[in-house]
């Protein structure tokens, strides 16, 4: 099964402040590791949300908003795409994400992951195909 991990950015992420190079040093690091299990697919950062934009559609029409978002309260600052057995295992994988985190950044730093299962498309399979 493949599993999205959505990092959610913090103040610093969205101030445009540079990640900590201690902490790009060990996300390297592990994410060699989870690559050569086979379980890492794919992990990209994302620029913070003063460098984006919102397509929204209402009453048949577009509108498009310029970043940053500051009514959001959990933007996604990176994203990692993940090959896991289950559910369970997914979060393991988010567990130790977030743990290096707190062991490079200290134990005052706060943060969070979303992890959420992907379709696939024998998702959409008709029954007994």
């Amino acid at each position: 099964m493949r599993f999205m991990m959505m990092v959610h950015g913090d103040r610093n992420y969205e101030a445009g402040a540079p990640p900590d190079p201690r902490l790009m040093a060990a996300m390297d690091r592990l994410s060699e590791e989870m690559t050569r299990a086979g379980s890492l697919l794919q992990s990209e950062g994302l620029y913070p949300s003063s460098k984006g934009a919102r397509v929204a559609a209402s009453g048949g029409k577009l509108k498009v908003t310029d970043g940053p978002f500051t009514e959001a309260k959990e933007l996604v600052g990176g994203i990692a795409i993940v090959q896991a057995r289950s559910k369970a295992d997914a979060i393991e994988l988010g567990k130790r994400f977030m743990q290096l985190h707190q062991e490079v950044l200290g134990p005052s730093w706060e943060g969070s992951l979303e992890v959420r299962q992907l379709f696939d498309p024998s998702d959409f399979a008709p029954p007994g195909a």
